[in-house]
């Protein structure tokens, strides 16, 4: 299992992914989900992914094959971040076909992807691609997206995140998204990867990784943890009852 989140907001963008692939008894494995492409100076693009692992790794590398062999279509030649997320939901589509035509007992190929950038000229924009390739993106009313594991982290994005939100609140907004899904599903843990990306920028720099055992990682659990106990003592209660 995983989580991903990408939020869109007037300031630019937030991203924020776990590592984690394997939570079993004796056996914990991570991989990096958040991809970032070395495309052209016009532009910055940003892939995450939750789901089969195998698919994920050959639709990154073929996105990175196309922009290497400079392909017609890549994500070097698109000119608006609708047609780069139908680009991308294509050869997603196409290799989970291709993986589905083997198909055993037990195996599913399905994969989903977010993908988030902006393209000189146009607005920064996030996109959820699901496996069939089609995708939806955010909106004012809800400025965010999520893959994985989304449950027990949507209700602090709903409560706090607004257009107008900084990137630093939203990603502080966030990595306690992020927390309270580790709190919840072991199948989800660190490193915890965080990029901040402002509009017209079109460069992804402020990327920071989290260990487990990182102090402000730490920090954050520790406070978000005590504020919830301190704001639940203060609750009114039901009356009638001493």
């Amino acid at each position: 299992m995983t989580y991903c989140i990408a939020i869109s907001l007037d300031q630019g963008l937030v991203l924020t992914s776990d590592s984690r692939t394997n939570a079993g008894i004796d056996q914990v494995s991570t991989y990096s989900k958040m991809f970032r492409f070395e495309t052209t100076t016009d532009r910055s693009m940003v892939v995450m992914s939750a789901g089969n692992l195998a698919t994920t790794q050959c639709v990154i590398e073929q996105l990175n094959r196309d922009i290497r062999e400079a392909n017609p279509l890549s994500l070097n030649t698109t000119s608006y971040m609708s047609d780069t997320a139908d680009y991308v939901g294509d050869v997603l589509s196409s290799r989970i076909r291709r993986y589905s035509e083997d198909e055993q007992s037990g195996f599913s190929p399905d994969a989903t992807l977010l993908l988030a950038g902006q393209i000189q000229g146009q607005p920064h924009q996030a996109f959820l691609i699901y496996p069939q390739g089609n995708h939806i993106t955010t909106s004012a009313e809800t400025p965010y997206l999520q893959i994985g594991e989304s449950k027990y982290g949507k209700p602090v994005l709903d409560r706090f995140l607004t257009m107008q939100t900084s990137l630093l609140d939203a990603a502080t907004c966030a990595m306690i998204s992020m927390d309270s899904t580790m709190k919840s599903n072991v199948s989800v843990g660190p490193p915890i990867e965080v990029l901040m990306y402002h509009r017209d920028s079109f460069e992804m720099g402020r990327h920071h990784r989290f260990d487990a055992e990182d102090p402000f990682l730490m920090a954050l659990r520790r406070e978000w943890g005590n504020k919830l106990n301190q704001a639940f003592r203060e609750m009114p209660r039901i009356p009638g009852y001493d």
